[in-house]
């Protein structure tokens, strides 16, 4: 048996390996196998079903990778002459990185996004001043269509590069307001008044929380208000917004509450 483990395959003058190290070579192999598995098992566990596909195409390509890796390291403990190997391996893998340096970028972010979850289908984000409903999310791209119908494609890397709102992550309920100034010498608890009335009033205004009127500072021109409510579809928020800007102005003119914009007096001096 020690002289059949020891038995010397020769390819070549510098290239040659024994039985045993084949098997070596092999057991390596399967507890890599074994390996990738559980930390498959682990990444997956949390992921929704429609998820779990786009992570099993990114994985399969990393782990033929991480094979290759591994055998090259065990040959080369066993003393297998895998220097040319390695040179060619490292020159290709600096060249395909740097020409493809944005792509990895991508899958790599894409990845990310699957297994944090921080982006889920239907959620609504917005990223570098743009808001979209997120409608796909693929491994180099996340399409999202924005309110006024145009489909925004947005490069997974951005996650990684910008600041990014999940309006929705906790919940679809969110608390959005509108801001109003009223003339000095108004009555502010009429103002107060007239603006929870037109709150109450919006069929798509929620009353749980109610909404609520804050009186923001005293202005160079105006007494400033702000009217906060809350809405169960914030991604149409513009459309109750501005039936809420339009109620307001009817309401503030047939109570005589005057809406000011800024003025300035200009004195002429004759000298």
């Amino acid at each position: 048996m020690k002289d059949i483990l020891n038995y010397k395959l020769s390819f070549s003058d510098d290239i040659s390996i024994t039985v045993k190290g084949i098997l070596f070579v092999i057991l390596v192999i399967v507890l890599t196998s074994i390996l990738l598995k559980i930390i498959k098992r682990i990444l997956t566990r949390n992921l929704p079903k429609e998820d779990q596909p786009k992570f099993d195409t990114v994985f399969s390509y990393g782990k033929w990778i991480v094979y290759l890796v591994f055998l090259l390291i065990t040959l080369h403990i066993i003393g297998f002459n895998v220097t040319g190997i390695f040179a060619a391996s490292a020159a290709l893998l600096i060249g395909v990185g740097l020409a493809l340096q944005t792509l990895f970028q991508d899958i790599i972010s894409g990845i990310f996004i699957l297994i944090d979850q921080t982006v889920h289908v239907g959620d609504i984000i917005e990223l570098d001043g743009k808001v979209g409903r997120v409608e796909e999310i693929k491994l180099r791209t996340t399409r999202a269509v924005t309110i006024d119908n145009k489909v925004l494609v947005i490069p997974n890397h951005l996650y990684l590069t910008n600041s990014l709102y999940n309006w929705t992550q906790n919940g679809t309920l969110t608390r959005e307001s509108v801001e109003v100034g009223v003339a000095y010498g108004s009555d502010t608890q009429l103002v107060k008044k007239l603006l929870l009335e037109v709150a109450n009033s919006h069929p798509e205004v929620i009353q749980i929380p109610e909404p609520v009127v804050v009186f923001t500072e005293f202005a160079d021109s105006a007494l400033n208000f702000k009217l906060i409510f809350t809405l169960n579809d914030s991604f149409k928020a513009t459309f109750p917004k501005s039936d809420i800007r339009f109620e307001i102005d009817r309401l503030f003119r047939e109570n005589n509450i005057t809406i000011p914009f800024p003025q300035r007096d200009v004195h002429i001096k004759n000298q």
